[in-house]
């Protein structure tokens, strides 16, 4: 069983959901089938939202990095982040740790692009600092996909901020589904949550969407990577 590396905080509790999830897909009969993760659960990352939609926040590049490294110092044999605004970032990781990146964005593009199939929308909720760095855009768009998002950002962004400061409400969910349902309207069939701070919430997409959530897609890949050759047991 091979060892994961989570670079966590962003937010804390999407750490732990990620964690959670990791635990629920993975076949166990005793302990010993769990997946090994090392986990720095580090809220001091600088914030996201502060220097890629305010300018006016610290670097989180090399906090990321240094995360990395100790990941890797203490035998993690991969690495993994539950948040999507940092895969910003993922360059300044990958060159920090010789380990493999198991890229969210990326293996959330590949997710779309096989739901959208020959659709060429995809709906994308998430803190408006993804849309300003194109996070997903330009892969999206090498595979004919246009991304759209939600046009009530500050909506999203509040929902974003009350999640951290409260936890998950009533509030949050409807705000999301509002966004959700708009983002139907103007065609996106297929729908990605792409903030973990969204992942708390239940059941936040409209009706009728074919809709997943981006750090599924990343657990998927954390149990794959730790339990690739192996049978129950590590055998």
């Amino acid at each position: 069983m091979r060892r994961v590396g989570i670079l966590g905080g962003m937010g804390p509790q999407a750490t732990i959901l990620l964690m959670q999830k990791v635990l629920d897909v993975t076949p166990a009969a005793d302990d010993a089938d769990h997946i090994p993760l090392i986990v720095d659960q580090n809220p001091q990352v600088p914030s996201r939202i502060r220097r890629l939609i305010e300018g006016t926040g610290d670097d989180p590049a090399p906090v990321l990095a240094e995360m990395a490294r100790r990941l890797v110092a203490a035998g993690a044999e991969a690495l993994a982040m539950p948040c999507n605004t940092a895969h910003h970032y993922a360059p300044d990781i990958r060159a920090a740790a010789p380990v493999p990146f198991l890229d969210m964005v990326a293996l959330s593009v590949a997710k779309a692009a096989d739901l959208a199939k020959g659709d060429g929308i995809v709906g994308i909720l998430a803190s408006p600092a993804v849309r300003r760095i194109g996070l997903f855009d330009a892969p999206l768009d090498r595979l004919g996909i246009t991304a759209l998002y939600p046009e009530g950002e500050d909506a999203l962004l509040g929902a974003i901020r009350r999640i951290k400061a409260a936890g998950p409400g009533p509030e949050s969910v409807e705000a999301l589904r509002v966004a959700s349902d708009a983002l139907l309207r103007r065609g996106a069939t297929v729908q990605m949550i792409a903030c973990t701070e969204f992942s708390l919430l239940p059941a936040p997409l409209a009706g009728g969407v074919a809709g997943f959530d981006t750090l599924d897609v990343l657990v998927a890949a954390i149990r794959d990577f730790a339990t690739a050759g192996l049978t129950r047991h590590g055998t």
